[in-house]
């Protein structure tokens, strides 16, 4: 029932302040009267201050959910606001707008039913304070909430107050829904049968003394209550046997008090014996469930455990009951929803129960996608309406899900659904429809194999259930437009054409992408595809002809790898000269330093130092140490090497004074524990990586390599872990996804040369169906680059700062004798170095 102190005192906060020396003050002194007369104006004055306060939160919540209307909490302190103001229709208001996204919790379904309650003056209201109490049971398993529903239609309802036949058969249904909602609650269902038993126990007394026919068969119906109750496992089972035995005595069947089966029935003691059981085996459960500090985390374990034991005894009954206790507890455990869905879908199987579980769990986990896919496929199962089906693909693809494939993977579910309705009659311009919608909303964000999935099943189901070559062909061009440097978008494209046998629309093809940059061995790959080709599909003139056309083509790819190869064995000449010189200026510095010098003599005789510039247009540049790397590949410059070049360049700038230099010495690490992340989107920062690797900790430092001189990111980071379970845990993370593109993950080992880190497989080109592929020997500058800077080749350039590496050109030779620099080499020198080589 409703006291109150639980009823919004709506009146009095709207009230006027009463006036002073009214009333029982009119007889005081004046002095007196004088003095309330104050103390009711300070009192009013703090009424207003607080009133004021009250509404100025009211308008700064109403603002806030204007911007975000999905804002969970700040509706939850709305309706708090508005409740104690005491403005009932704003809060009306606001709790059906807080419904309409989101369910209620059990309290606020009491709150808003008692508050409406409280303010009913006639009989009308009723209907619409029970709709409130109905759909508060639909959203969530309450004992509470519905023993709150049954004393309100027992005291309110005149057809159950009148114990009419209508209103006992009205009252009788309501229970019954009730004890199948929570009558097998394991510590609070008795609660509803106590109910139950006591109904029908004053409606006995109401029978008069006449009627013996009714007044047995009312007895027989308690006695019946008692019977189901006492196969139930239950809490306090003892107690409900005690109390069957006390009102069969008083019925006049009498009972030895000392035996605890005198006078009941041998199957109600069987089957008492069973619950019983039943009710120790499940003991253990409950008591963990009902450790109240125990966190959400331990209690999800607790649950779960419940449920793998409930399912395994094989009542679905119990364990739906237990499922609903479950996400009342935990509504945005996705998991338990996920679970509870499932096993409906396997074992019920009951379109209502189906669809009111679906429309609750996606409302209380929007983000799961999961949920929303196996939604669309049950619903498809019970043959739901397409207008059913449509609606509740709308709300799914209007929702925020972590990741751009879980919006493909919606998408896709509901193809899958049209096309297996095809033959119901539906049109195909739905599937049409979806497709365009999917290709416009994800394209941009998909990955290539994503992209080629959804390409791919649309031009198939263009073909073949909307008999339209034409606009199949037309999906292919559309993403050759998009992605036309990706190799499978092409080969996929050709497939389509020979397995219809369009060749000569094959061939076509084949000759305006053979000539292309793929990534990889991927332009190799489609010149020796057409060759093929032609000797299954073609006339000797058709492969002639592709065998006139590929030939130069091949000769130049080969070319190019063996410029390549040339490229990277002059590097490492030139870095072993380089290596053995920086030996013997370190031991001559070495020697000199030993000498005892005059200051002045020093500062003559080592001049100052300067960083090594990348510019070719002949500049000359000065160095102390000619250790560094002279134009080599970088993938063979081992990690100690670069930061013992940073060290002399930031000592050199020390010794000079170069007030430039604000740069801090940098720390060095001995990569013990350590990931080399790289193809990290250029936009991310520390924090980003940081957010990346917290779902396995561990990470005590986070290193992303900027450029020198632009001071952005260049793509590449390492990451120091605490140990190596947590550096384990990191290299699972390859290839995943790090704002929408694929990071890799290797473990960082400056021990290593290039040799062992190509046979571990790290620092690969990506392949032609890799993210963000670039075909090898492009000749687009990399972003970043200033225009006529030379560029360091090779696959592992990432490993050395630009300050360090020297650029191509530069050879040990042109260190001057006394320890300055020559001037660069142009490139048309270098080149012919090479060639000398």
């Amino acid at each position: 029932m409703v006291t109150e102190e639980e009823v919004p005192d709506a009146a009095a906060a709207g009230a006027p302040a009463p006036a002073g020396g009214a009333g029982d003050d009119a007889g005081m002194p004046d002095a007196a009267a004088a003095s309330g007369s104050d103390s009711d104006s300070s009192d009013s004055d703090d009424d207003e201050g607080a009133a004021g306060a009250d509404e100025l939160r009211i308008q700064a919540l109403e603002q806030a959910l204007q911007e975000l209307p999905l804002d969970y909490e700040t509706h939850v302190q709305y309706i708090q606001c508005l409740r104690k103001s005491g403005n009932i229709e704003k809060l009306r208001v606001a709790r059906e707008e807080m419904n309409k996204y989101y369910p209620l919790t059990p309290k606020m379904w009491q709150e808003w039913a008692k508050d409406e309650i409280s303010l009913s003056v006639s009989e009308e209201s009723f209907a619409d304070i029970e709709k409130l109490y109905e759909r508060g049971v639909q959203e969530y398993l309450s004992i509470k909430l519905w023993r709150d529903y049954l004393d309100y239609v027992e005291e309110h309802d005149p057809s159950v107050s009148q114990c009419t036949p209508a209103g006992l058969s009205k009252m009788r249904d309501l229970f019954e829904r009730a004890i199948t909602a929570g009558g097998l609650h394991v510590t609070e269902g008795s609660k509803l049968w106590a109910a139950y038993r006591e109904y029908e126990m004053a409606i006995l007394i109401t029978i008069t003394d006449g009627n013996d026919e009714e007044k047995a068969k009312q007895v027989q119906r308690i006695r019946t209550l008692f019977h189901r109750q006492l196969t139930v496992p239950l809490a306090e089972m003892e107690s409900t046997l005690s109390e069957y035995k006390s009102w069969e005595a008083e019925q006049g069947n009498a009972n030895d008090p000392g035996s605890n089966f005198d006078g009941v029935p041998s199957n109600v003691i069987s089957a008492y014996k069973k619950a019983n059981d039943m009710y120790n085996e499940r003991k253990h459960y409950e008591d963990q469930l009902s450790n109240a500090g125990a966190s959400e985390a331990d209690k999800l374990q607790e649950f779960q455990k419940y449920l793998k034991f409930e399912e395994s005894s094989g009542d679905p009954a119990r364990v739906q009951v237990l499922y609903e206790r479950a996400v009342s507890e935990l509504p945005v455990a996705g998991d338990l929803w996920i679970g509870y869905t499932s096993y409906l879908d396997r074992t019920l199987k009951v379109p209502s129960v189906l669809r009111s579980v679906y429309y609750r769990a996606t409302r209380n986990c929007t983000w799961v996608s999961e949920l929303w896919v196996h939604y669309l496929l049950s619903l498809e199962r019970i043959r739901a309406s397409e207008e059913e089906l449509r609606h509740v693909f709308e709300r799914a693809v209007q929702c925020s899900f972590p990741t751009i494939p879980e919006y493909l993977n919606v998408y896709l579910t509901r193809v899958h659904g049209l096309r297996r309705r095809i033959s119901d009659g539906l049109d195909f311009q739905l599937i049409r429809q979806t497709f365009m919608d999917a290709a416009e909303l994800l394209s941009p964000q998909l990955g290539t194999k994503e992209l080629l999935h959804l390409n791919a099943y649309w031009a198939k189901l263009e073909r073949t259930l909307g008999k339209d070559l034409a606009a199949a062909r037309g999906v292919w061009e559309n993403t050759i437009k998009k992605s036309g440097s990706v190799l499978e978008v092409w080969q996929q494209y050709i497939s389509m054409e020979v397995e219809m046998g369009h060749l000569h629309e094959a061939r076509s093809l084949y000759k305006r992408c053979y000539s292309k940059r793929f990534a990889g061995s991927g332009s190799e790959d489609i010149c020796h595809a057409w060759i093929r080709f032609e000797e299954e599909h073609g006339t000797l003139d058709d492969y002639d002809l592709a065998v006139k056309k590929v030939t130069p083509r091949l000769k130049e790819l080969m070319m190019f790898k063996s410029q390549e190869e040339a490229k990277v064995e002059a590097y490492s000449m030139l870095n072993d000269n380089s290596n053995a010189d920086d030996s013997s200026q370190k031991r001559k510095a070495n020697k000199m330093a030993n000498k005892q010098q005059p200051p002045a003599k020093k500062r003559k005789e080592n001049p100052p130092k300067s960083t090594v510039s990348s510019d070719t247009q002949g500049s000359k540049t000065r160095s102390g140490h000619s250790g560094a790397v002279a134009g080599v590949e970088v993938g063979e410059v081992t990690r100690e090497k670069v930061e013992a070049s940073t060290e002399m360049k930031v000592d050199s700038d020390r010794q000079t004074g170069n007030s430039s230099s604000t740069e801090p010495k940098p720390s060095f690490y001995n990569d013990k524990c350590t990931v080399f992340v790289s193809n990290i989107d250029l936009k991310a920062n520390e924090d980003d990586l940081r957010r990346f690797f917290s779902d396995i900790g561990g990470a005590t430092a986070i290193r992303l390599l900027k450029d020198r001189f632009t001071k952005k990111s260049r793509g590449l980071a390492y990451v120091d872990f605490s140990d190596n379970k947590h550096l384990e845990a990191a290299l699972k993370k390859n290839r995943q996804k790090l704002l929408g593109k694929k990071v890799s993950i290797a473990r960082s080992d400056p021990s290593k040369g290039k040799k062992s880190r190509e046979a571990g497989g790290q620092d690969t080109l990506p392949q032609s169906g890799d993210d963000g592929a670039k075909a090898p020997g492009s000749s687009r500058p990399d972003k970043g680059v200033p225009k006529g800077d030379v560029k360091i080749t090779g696959k592992n350039t990432v490993f050395a700062p630009r300050s360090v590496v020297k650029p191509l050109g530069w050879t040990t030779k042109d260190e001057k004798p006394d320890g300055g620099a020559g001037e660069l080499k142009s490139n048309e020198e270098f080149r012919n170095l090479l060639l000398k080589k």
